[in-house]
């Protein structure tokens, strides 16, 4: 449940060993060998620690894993699913961790009926099929294959006129308003991309739609890219992205909502469910898109809706005419958590936990066996240094959940179940997901920009003489917008890393529990996409993905770097001057689009005025103009400008406290004062967190990250101030302004203490 490959920009990157050492503000002392949070004597030792494990990572194991996790399909409740838990157990176990399998029960449909046809002016019925391709030893599994469909969507049998809407974003509708035309009792037809596909059916219903088809254009996804396969990488006219359309609410079990779903646990009737669809949704190919999209007339479709097919795109209503049925087997299932622990030698009570799921919607080579592959990989050899002597100082928790597909199950069950003590011990959740050629990426919490930076610049990239840093460095100037923004990427000594929304396990420890969390994989290089279909298989990565599996063995490198990295610093590696300084441009942000949005109302209303819109509308199409609004007032952001500012006068306070702690190349800190740093260290990211959550989305407590309600994927920062702005609901908007400000004023106090801490210690030698 993670966004398409064709979404990660390679403007998510990183960059060089020699030229950070020279150019980053530290908080290591002058010696340039030392890293964050190490004294002198133990960077050496963890550096000889790292090369051993970078080089002992192994491509054919990472081929093996895929090949024997991908041999058949394992979607949820699956025999294959289970039997892949049971073989991680096993392999976790001959690596030496103490693993075991944490079961839940969760809500997840299946499908019954599915019918897609146009009745009116001709006839034809879809498919709903992928054809097997000759040659792919896996596409023939038709009987073990989840058929193609949206989970969680209602059941529904409808027959309405049909109207194209584009994405089917917000924004779309208001091109549909322009066009005078309504899809009140209507069914749309979507195509996917530019959102969480679960926003459509949302969307639509929002503006009286009783159906839902979600269709993948080969503009996209397709043949407009390359070779479709067999014969290149591209999704092929009869290949179906399935997916989740589960609403944004909370993710996790539908029917137990904050509450792991364990067996006694209570649930909801399915009936009062907030995240399944309020109408009936189906995914379709291409190929059974085009009778239904040719059957349309109404306008000509705008120019940026038309997508690669070879008709003239209309958006309808009529005279297509569409009967749309889904019903579902609404069953529980379980989903199985395979975690494995490798007890810490001196700080066990602290956790350093990385994951990515085994789940697949059919067999799942790309997503999300490409990163679980490596994931293994990272884990079979830190268990073999530790048989040769290397003990993590802190406890590391590796985790294969399940359930991710359907809609971040395994993990936020678990996340759930066991919050508590999460948020007492977790120190960092390092994510992957599915995995690529090409660039670096990472998005997460901002207290961890630097570790991730200096994580880097001490990974080769596989295919290009300079480190994973560098290369991202330089593709992110090459991709710059404008020379003032590749004048700052060439000023700063760190590349900023994005912010995290939702679409894949890291959803519930960043934003529910208020733990530090990374998101991490490469991409950008990829000629090729059969995301949730049939044929994303080991037969099609191995020809036109990572073949010969190196990104995979430079995932595994980061990952576990990273893991250790965190597990063996003597003072946890976070750093806030780049968190403070983000949470800024995000306050700056919100100024702006309200400033925009300021002058786009008022020349609009102005345009209404002179009679513009009247004046050039064609008089021989419909056009209605967009009405008159009221100009935004002014907002108060001052609470949230003088947090930010706390925040940076805290964290200024706090970095230099540790460069004069760690002067002399070892803290002045006694064992015990240093312990007691680190445990109020865990406790900063929590005090990001809101106890009631979000306005309209309790589960979300997380007041500076947090996906858009209408985004899905993509991260809405400070989303209880930036949601109501999107809703031009000012005055709500402003309300917020205090509340969130008073959140980051707890935070910078935080991040005080800690600081007082250190400047107290190092100032009495103690």
């Amino acid at each position: 449940m993670k966004p398409n490959r064709l979404s990660i920009s390679c403007c998510t990157l990183f960059f060089s060993l020699q030229t950070i050492l020279a150019q980053t503000p530290s908080v290591k002392t002058s010696n340039p060998g030392q890293l964050s949070g190490y004294t002198a004597q133990s960077s050496k030792s963890e550096r000889d620690w790292e090369k051993k494990f970078q080089d002992g990572i192994s491509r054919d194991n990472l081929r093996e894993n895929m090949r024997r996790m991908s041999a058949r399909p394992h979607h949820v409740g699956s025999p294959y699913d289970k039997d892949n838990a049971d073989w991680i157990l096993s392999k976790f176990k001959e690596w030496g961790f103490d693993a075991h399998i944490e079961t839940f029960q969760v809500l997840f449909p299946t499908p019954k009926d599915r019918v897609v046809e146009l009745l009116q002016p001709t006839q034809f019925r879809a498919k709903l099929q992928e054809p097997v391709v000759p040659g792919d030893p896996t596409t023939n599994q038709t009987s073990e294959q989840l058929p193609t469909y949206n989970a969680y969507s209602i059941d529904g049998d409808v027959t309405a006129p049909l109207v194209y809407v584009n994405y089917g974003i917000r924004e779309d509708y208001e091109e549909l308003d322009r066009l005078g035309i309504s899809v009140k009792g209507a069914i749309v037809i979507a195509r996917y991309g530019e959102a969480w596909r679960g926003i459509k059916p949302k969307v639509a219903a929002e503006h009286g739609a009783i159906g839902c088809i979600i269709y993948s254009d080969p503009k996209d996804d397709g043949f407009y890219n390359g070779d479709d396969y067999p014969r290149g990488g591209w999704r092929p006219k009869d290949g179906v992205q399935r997916g989740s359309v589960m609403d944004t609410d909370y993710p996790g079990d539908p029917l137990t909502p904050g509450v792991g779903a364990t067996a006694d646990a209570k649930r909801l009737p399915i009936s009062e469910a907030k995240t399944i669809t309020k109408i009936p949704v189906l995914p379709i190919s291409y190929a059974d898109a085009l009778p239904l999209l040719s059957a349309l007339a109404g306008p000509v479709a705008p120019e940026k809706w038309r997508g690669a097919l070879p008709i003239t795109y209309h958006v309808g209503p009529g005279p297509a005419k569409v009967h749309l049925k889904v019903t579902s087997n609404w069953d529980l299932k379980p989903v199985n958590d395979v975690i494995a622990t490798m007890r810490g030698a001196e700080s066990p009570d602290q956790w350093v936990i990385r994951g990515n799921h085994h789940d697949a919607w059919v067999n799942g080579a790309d997503d999300p066996l490409s990163g679980m592959s490596a994931v293994l990989e990272e884990a079979r050899m830190l268990g073999e240094m530790h048989q040769q002597g290397w003990n993590p100082r802190r406890t590391i928790i590796y985790c294969a959940w399940d359930g991710e597909e359907p809609g971040l199950l395994g993990s936020t069950e678990w996340v759930e179940t066991h919050l508590t003590d999460l948020q007492q011990h977790t120190v960092a959740y390092i994510n992957s997901d599915s995995n690529g050629r090409g660039f670096f990426h990472a998005a997460g919490s901002h207290d961890l920009e630097r570790l991730i930076n200096d994580v880097m610049r001490n990974v080769n990239d596989p295919e290009k003489d300079m480190t994973v840093w560098q290369r991202a460095r330089l593709a992110r100037i090459a991709h710059a917008r404008n020379q003032e923004d590749r004048n700052e990427i060439r000023k700063r000594p760190d590349l900023a890393i994005g912010a995290l929304g939702d679409g894949s396990d890291y959803a519930s420890f960043l934003d529910h529990a208020g733990i530090s969390t990374a998101n991490i994989g490469y991409g950008g290089e990829d000629e090729a996409d059969s995301y949730h279909s049939v044929y994303d298989d080991f037969y099609w990565y191995t020809h036109f993905m990572d073949a010969d599996f190196w990104y995979g063995r430079a995932l595994a490198q980061t990952g576990g770097t990273t893991v250790m990295r965190l597990a063996d610093a003597e003072l946890i590696p976070y750093e806030y001057t780049d968190l403070a300084e983000t949470i800024g441009k995000y306050v700056t942000e919100l100024e702006k689009i309200l400033k925009d949005k300021q002058e786009e109302i008022a020349e609009r209303n102005l345009e209404l005025k002179e009679g513009v819109f009247t004046a050039v509308a064609d008089p021989h199409k419909t056009f209605v103009p967009p009405p008159q609004e009221t100009v935004p007032p002014y907002m108060n952001f001052a609470p949230l400008k003088n947090g930010v500012e706390a925040i940076k006068h805290s964290a200024d306070r706090y970095q230099a406290a540790v460069a004069k702690a760690w002067s002399d190349g070892a803290p002045a800190l006694s064992p015990q004062a240093l312990a007691l740093l680190n445990t109020d260290l865990l406790k900063i990211q929590r005090s990001f967190l809101s106890e009631r959550g979000l306005p309209e989305r309790p589960w979300f407590k997380n007041q500076v990250y947090a996906p858009g309600a209408y985004t899905g994927y993509g991260a809405k920062p400070i989303a209880a101030v930036r949601e109501y702005m999107d809703e031009k609901k000012w005055a709500e908007a402003d309300a917020q302004v205090p509340n969130v400000g008073k959140v980051l004023e707890d935070a910078a106090a935080a991040i005080g203490k800690a600081a007082d801490e250190l400047e107290s210690a190092a100032t009495s030698g103690k």
